[in-house]
C-alpha cells in the first residue's frame, strides 16, 4: 500500500536552522508593510509562517487584528486554479482565514467532511476533528465522518480513486463533491464518466494540490547562497540507482544501462546485483549519500507534474545530486530548489550526460554549485487536511460551484469540447495534463 506523505513533514529535511528570521519572505514583505506606524506590536513581525519548521501565526491578538484589518489571512491571493493556473496555491491555501472566522469559531459550528471510500493512503483512522487539531490548523472547524447516514447534511463528500454513481450529484446546493487521486494518470483509468467539483491530485491544475514534496524558499529572492561544505568529499561512487519496478514503459532502465556503458552505474534493489531491502533501506540510503555523487531519481512514467519521494526523499533528502526523468524540465522547475538537479533532457543521449557527469565527477567545485539552494528554504509540510477545511469555508467558492462535467477527459489530458460543458457560471477551462 502506498501512502501519500500528507499528515507527515514531507520527505525532505529543513535545509537548516533558520536563525535570521527578518528574511521571511511573507512576514518581511508583507507584515512589515502592513505594520507601519505601530511600532507597539512591530516586534512581533518577524515570525515565520506557521507551515515552515517551528513557524507560528501572529502571537499576540494586537497583531493579528491588525493585521487583518489591513487584509492580511483572506482570500485576495488565488485558492482555486481557475483564479491561478500557474501556480500551486498551496502556500495562499495554508493562509487562508475567512474574515469572519472569530464569529465561526465561536458559533460551534463544524464543517462536516463524509469519507465515502476507502483512505488508507491519507491515514485518517477515527473520525472527528483529531486530523485537524493534531495538525493545529489556523481554520480547524471541521470534522471527519464515515457514516452514510451524514451523506445529505455533509459539507463535503470526498472520495478516493473514483467517486460511485451514489454520489454522481451533491445533495445541497453547497455540498462539495471531491476526488482524491495519488497514482499518475496512466496508471489509473475511470469505467464510467464522473463529475466531481474539486480534485485533489499531483498536478498543479489540481483545485487542492497533494505533492510528494514542496520546497518553499524564505525569501523568494534568496536563492543560492555559497556553501562551506564541500559535498563530494570522501565520495568514491559516481551514480547510484534503487528501483523494483523493472517494467517501467518510459524505458528508465534501459536508459540507465545505455548510461552505464559510459559511467558507472551501480543498481540496487530488484532490477539490479545489489540489494537494498526496504527493512533496512535508512542504512542503504545513508550508505549512498556517504559514498555517490549521482542518483537516477527516474519516475515510472513521465507523466505532468508527477515527481514523487524518488527525487524529494531518496535524492534531495541525501544530499546527493539526483538526475531526473519523468515530468517535463519546465515542471521540475517550479517544483524544485533552483540548480539542485540535473535532466535528462537536457543532454541528447546518454553518453553526452555521462561525459558531463564525468567533467561533475572531476570537478568539486562544479559539483557543489548544485547545492547552493541548500540554506534558502524548507521542504515544508503541506497541511493537506487543513487546506480542505480551510477551503471549505470559503464562501465564494460555495456560492459559485464549478464542476469538472467529465473527470476522465480532465485526467488524461483531452481539452472539453464546448458542447460538453455544463453552463455553471464561472466553471474553468481543463488544461492538458496527461502522460507522455
Amino acid at each position: 500500500m502506498r501512502i501519500h506523505p500528507v499528515n507527515e513533514v514531507p520527505l525532505g529535511r529543513k535545509a537548516f536552522t533558520y536563525e535570521n528570521s527578518t528574511n521571511c519572505w511573507y512576514c518581511m514583505t508583507k507584515v512589515s508593510e502592513l505594520l507601519q506606524g505601530k511600532q507597539q506590536i512591530a516586534s512581533e513581525n518577524y515570525v515565520k509562517p506557521w507551515f515552515f519548521e517551528n513557524g507560528t501565526y501572529p502571537k499576540s491578538t494586537a497583531l493579528h487584528k491588525a493585521l487583518k484589518s489591513e487584509g492580511a489571512f483572506l482570500s485576495s491571493s488565488a485558492l482555486f486554479p481557475f483564479q491561478d493556473s500557474s501556480s500551486d496555491r498551496i502556500i495562499n491555501q495554508l493562509m487562508y482565514v475567512p474574515p469572519d472566522y472569530e464569529v465561526i469559531k465561536g458559533s460551534g459550528k463544524l464543517k462536516t467532511i463524509l469519507l465515502a471510500t476507502s483512505f488508507n493512503s491519507l491515514q485518517v483512522e477515527d473520525s472527528g476533528r483529531e486530523v485537524f487539531l493534531r495538525s493545529q490548523c489556523p481554520v480547524d472547524t471541521c470534522t471527519v465522518t464515515f457514516l452514510e447516514n451524514y451523506t445529505e447534511v455533509a459539507d463535503m463528500i470526498l472520495c478516493e480513486g473514483y467517486v460511485p454513481s451514489t454520489f454522481s450529484r451533491p445533495f445541497n446546493s453547497r455540498q462539495v463533491i471531491m476526488i482524491y487521486l495519488l497514482e499518475s494518470a496512466s496508471t489509473i483509468s475511470f469505467e464510467e464518466a464522473m463529475s466531481v467539483n474539486w480534485t485533489a491530485t499531483y498536478r498543479r491544475d489540481s483545485d487542492i494540490v497533494t505533492p510528494y514534496g514542496k520546497w518553499q524558499y524564505y525569501d523568494d529572492r534568496v536563492k543560492q547562497i555559497q556553501q562551506d561544505r564541500n559535498y563530494a568529499s570522501n565520495k568514491t561512487k559516481t551514480v547510484a540507482w534503487v528501483v523494483s519496478n523493472c517494467l517501467a514503459n518510459n524505458n528508465r532502465r534501459e536508459y540507465a544501462e545505455a548510461l552505464g556503458e559510459h559511467i558507472e552505474v551501480d543498481i540496487y534493489g530488484s532490477c539490479g546485483p545489489y540489494e537494498c531491502p526496504q527493512e533496512t533501506a535508512d542504512a542503504c540510503f545513508e550508505m549512498l549519500e556517504r559514498d555517490y555523487k549521482f542518483y537516477l531519481a527516474f519516475e515510472n512514467r513521465n507523466c505532468k507534474d508527477y515527481v514523487t519521494e524518488k527525487f524529494f526523499a531518496n535524492a534531495l533528502n541525501h544530499n546527493i545530486l539526483p538526475i531526473v526523468m519523468g515530468a517535463s524540465p519546465e515542471d521540475y522547475a517550479v517544483i524544485a530548489p533552483f540548480n539542485s538537479y540535473i535532466h535528462v533532457d537536457q543532454f541528447a543521449s546518454p553518453e553526452e550526460l555521462a561525459n558531463y557527469l564525468h567533467i561533475l565527477d572531476k570537478n568539486d567545485s562544479l559539483y557543489n554549485t548544485y547545492f547552493n539552494w541548500q540554506g534558502t528554504g524548507e521542504f515544508i509540510n503541506t497541511y493537506f487536511w487543513c487546506r480542505v477545511c480551510a477551503l471549505l469555508h470559503d464562501e465564494d467558492s460555495l456560492r459559485n460551484p464549478r464542476w469538472y462535467i467529465d473527470l476522465t477527459d480532465w485526467w488524461n489530458g483531452a481539452d472539453l469540447i464546448s458542447s460538453e460543458l455544463i453552463e455553471i457560471a464561472g466553471r474553468h477551462n481543463l488544461q492538458d495534463g496527461g502522460c507522455m
